[in-house]
């Protein structure tokens, strides 16, 4: 199994290209099954969970076609068609895989008026259950049953009738599933306290240009009018803030100055306004994002909410950084209960971080020391990667199967801003 070294020390200076959004992307892929029409999505990042989801959408009977895809390039263009849905069906041996290949019920719903799908899997980083898919989904019409691990769904007559919805607390995949089955509904959807992610933005964009009828895209009300069948399109994935962010943390530890880019600021605010407080210097211009740290970094105190707020998957980077930090940091975790896996493996590199509940306190330390460490989920990976590039010494990272579902090629990325970093096989 292949691992990541480290050899920590080196300030990262130049430039690094943001890909497309993970997440953004593992929610455009499912639109192709209402139509059966293509559907092609440019800057679609490399990662193991779009591979993942390509091959669920094979085995419900879409093809799938990369094309302009060379190796020294980041993104690749896929195109998918859902001409016929042979299967209506999401198995246990690919959804366990991947949470979000749940977000292939809806729209199997709505296109072949049933759906089977196996409950989900994904990072272990807290309950996440599915309840509010469900709730949503029988607010519009959906019949539903559930038994051995799977969820049958149908809509009588065959077409979901819309209807109104409002959100208990915001889900995103929960938004994400609801409305991607509602625009082919027979009559208009509501959809209140929607999740207002810029991935949803994007989901919903992209589905307007296949023809659906969205109001409200951004806020927390979504007013949807049924259509009866969407058409193709082509459509370009939003640019990964997450990733953006990550690297943005990289560069503040090492005391770096990095520009990054193909990466705007609109959904990038909580991260941004949150280094500038730890006294990084940010400067942003159009698509780009100059990142430029001081030798010592300032405390903070963070808490993690839904969008427009500090985004629960910065979380693990940013206690990272802050381990760096001239002081105490308080990170308050309020969206998973079990988002602080990583922290035994900061404490094995030298960090001091004590978990109260869902706080940690983050006292900052003079060096932190390589060591192997073993990555717990795909952001935990991250913050080990981030912590390593400053560590005394080489940190290996082993379990780097999750780094691979989130982040495009990331040992090239930081080698070309001058880290120390390489993929090395147990052979």
């Amino acid at each position: 199994m292949d691992r990541i070294l480290i050899r920590g020390g080196n300030r990262l200076s130049g430039t690094l290209p943001i890909s497309g959004a993970k997440n953004a992307a593992l929610t455009l892929m499912p639109c192709a099954i209402l139509t059966d029409e293509p559907l092609t999505l440019r800057n679609l990042p490399r990662l193991a969970d779009v591979d993942g989801f390509g091959h669920l959408l094979n085995q419900l009977g879409a093809s799938t076609r990369i094309e302009g895809s060379r190796p020294d390039e980041f993104g690749r263009v896929m195109t998918i068609r859902a001409g016929q849905l042979t299967s209506a069906e999401a198995p246990y041996d690919i959804v366990r895989k991947m949470r979000a290949s749940i977000l292939v019920l809806g729209p199997i719903l709505a296109r072949a008026g049933e759906a089977r799908v196996s409950l989900p899997g994904g990072c272990a980083i807290g309950n996440r259950p599915i309840d509010l898919h469900l709730k949503a989904l029988e607010a519009i019409g959906a019949k539903l049953e559930m038994s051995a691990g799977y969820v049958t769904a149908s809509a009588p007559g065959g077409r979901l009738s819309g209807g109104v919805y409002r959100f208990p607390v915001v889900s995103v995949g929960a938004t994400e599933n609801v409305v991607m089955a509602a625009v082919t509904a027979s009559g208009p959807t509501r959809i209140e306290n929607a999740a207002r992610e810029p991935e949803i933005v994007d989901l919903c964009r992209c589905l307007v240009a296949m023809g659906a009828q969205i109001q409200g895209i951004g806020t927390e009300t979504l007013e949807i009018e049924g259509v009866s069948e969407l058409h193709g399109a082509t459509y370009s994935v939003m640019p990964d803030r997450i990733e953006a962010g990550s690297y943005a943390c990289a560069a503040a530890i090492t005391g770096g100055d990095v520009t990054l880019t193909n990466i705007g600021t609109d959904e990038m605010g909580a991260t941004l306004a949150a280094l500038r407080e730890a006294g990084v210097e940010v400067e942003t211009a159009r698509n780009t994002i100059r990142v430029a740290a001081p030798n010592k970094l300032r405390p903070l105190n963070i808490t993690t909410a839904p969008f427009p707020g500090f985004a629960t998957d910065m979380q693990a980077q940013f206690m990272a950084m802050l381990c760096k930090a001239e002081g105490a940091s308080v990170l308050t975790e309020t969206i998973f209960e079990n988002r602080y896996m990583h922290v035994p493996e900061l404490a094995r590199m030298g960090a001091d971080i004590q978990v109260r509940g869902r706080t940690a306190v983050v006292q900052g330390v003079d060096r932190l020391v390589g060591a192997p460490v073993m990555a717990t989920d795909l952001r935990a990976s991250m913050s080990l990667i981030i912590a390593g590039l400053v560590a005394d010494g080489e940190t290996q990272v082993s379990r780097i199967y999750h780094l691979d579902r989130g982040y495009e090629r990331l040992e090239e990325k930081l080698s070309a801003v001058g880290a120390d970093i390489e993929r090395v096989g147990d052979g």
